[in-house]
Parts: C-alpha cells; structure tokens; sequence
C-alpha cells in the first residue's frame, strides 16, 4: 500500500527557514508527480509547488521565488525549501502523489501524507 510521510514542520520566526520532507512507500508502476500542499485556517486545501516525473515544476504565485521543490527519484522522496517564511505561510502542509491508474477506465489517483504543521510567530 502507498503512504507518503512528511516531516520538517515546526515553529520558526518570520523571515525564517525550513525545509519539509516527505518519502514514499510502496510502489507505484507509473510515471507520477509529487508535491506539496497547505491548508491554512479558515481556508481550503492550495496547490502549494509540484515537480512531475519529467522534472517540470510548478510554483503558487504566492510562494514564487521564496520555496523551492525538489525531488530525489532513486529515494522516492521530495523536498519544499522554505525562505523567507510569513505569517501567511502558517498552515498544516501535506505531501501529495498523483499519477494515473493502470487499468481501464483511466483516471486520476492522488495519494496524501498525514500532514506537517508550519507556524510562522514571532
């Protein structure tokens, strides 16, 4: 069975850094992307970034040029590099893969981690 486990989370000043990571366990016979999402109160799930398995990233307008995503394939794991952290950026994070099934009809499968909490305080 799939299961994504994500750590890294904590507490942190604004202006601060973190980096979370988040492993796969299990296999998964497809090319698949994975990334990153939050959830901050009040408010809903957001794409946060995601690398695909071609290695195509994708960045939230509102985490550009401050996060970075990278992925390490042979260790099935991926990363989120945080700079420059804001109040807004509290929230609980959680990984996230998304690949197609095998079989038929086709659809869109996303696997999710339990979640890593982030909070920006001073």
């Amino acid at each position: 069975q799939v299961q994504l486990v994500e750590s890294g989370g904590g507490l942190v000043q604004p202006g601060g850094s973190l980096t979370l990571s988040c492993v796969l366990s299990g296999s998964i016979f497809s090319a698949f992307a994975m990334g990153w999402y939050r959830q901050r109160p009040g408010k809903q799930r957001e794409l946060v970034a995601v690398v695909s398995d071609a290695g195509t990233i994708n960045y939230a307008d509102s985490v550009k040029d401050r996060f970075t995503i990278s992925r390490d394939k042979a260790k099935d794991m991926v990363f989120l590099q945080m700079n420059s952290l804001k109040s807004e950026d509290t929230a609980v994070y959680y990984c996230n893969v998304n690949h197609l099934s095998s079989g038929l009809p086709i659809r869109r499968v996303d696997y999710w981690g339990q979640g890593t909490q982030v909070t920006v305080s001073s």
